[in-house]
């Protein structure tokens, strides 16, 4: 019930700036309902083919470095479709629940980068194209972020599918394991931001 009624709560606030394909439209917008300093952000989502080592992927629309922070817009790129081991899988039918974990994954780097400045930003890209150090300090931040917009079952959910899907290569698992943080550390946060909102 609860669900129902934030869903119905975001389709009315969401700023008609979301640009959002009607296939992912529910999961998107329940998302996006977590993190109210985006709503009046531009923000795209967007299938693409296939990305190149990423099966979403958000980032600064062109041009928007040469934008005020409060103007910038930004874009998410979802791949149509993604293999995992010898499974082939259409990000669309993904379980719902999945879906929002990883859309709120994407809206933690947008959290990310609405606090960066445009010099800063282009140093980001250079980093995270380089150092594979840099890409972890990355992913958790905004797994870190989703998490403390109340995302956190949902994030779960996603892992749960990458860790434990029959069929998808220790390889890409021990890549997850590696660069975002584990379940484990995710309940940590939770407790921790539980504890923190008690003795306020």
């Amino acid at each position: 019930m609860r669900t129902l009624f934030v869903l119905i709560l975001a389709m009315t606030t969401i700023h008609a700036q979301q640009n959002i394909p009607k296939s992912i439209r529910k999961e998107a917008l329940l998302a996006l309902s977590h993190y109210p300093l985006l709503e009046q952000t531009d923000i795209t989502f967007k299938f693409k083919k296939k990305l190149h080592k990423s099966i979403m992927k958000a980032q600064p629309k062109f041009g928007a470095l040469f934008k005020s922070r409060r103007k910038r817009g930004y874009v998410i790129l979802i791949s149509e479709s993604f293999q995992l081991g010898d499974s082939l899988f259409r990000t669309k039918n993904l379980d719902s629940d999945i879906l929002i974990g990883w859309l709120g994954h994407e809206l933690g780097h947008i959290m990310d980068y609405r606090n960066r400045s445009n010099l800063n930003l282009i140093g980001f890209g250079i980093n995270y194209y380089f150092s594979k150090q840099f890409i972890k300090e990355a992913e958790r931040a905004a797994d870190g972020y989703a998490v403390a917009a109340g995302l956190a079952p949902y994030i779960l959910k996603a892992k749960n599918f990458i860790l434990n899907k029959a069929g998808i290569s220790k390889k890409y698992r021990n890549r997850i394991k590696e660069l975002y943080l584990s379940p484990d550390e995710i309940m940590v946060l939770v407790k921790q931001l539980e504890e923190t909102k008690e003795t306020e």
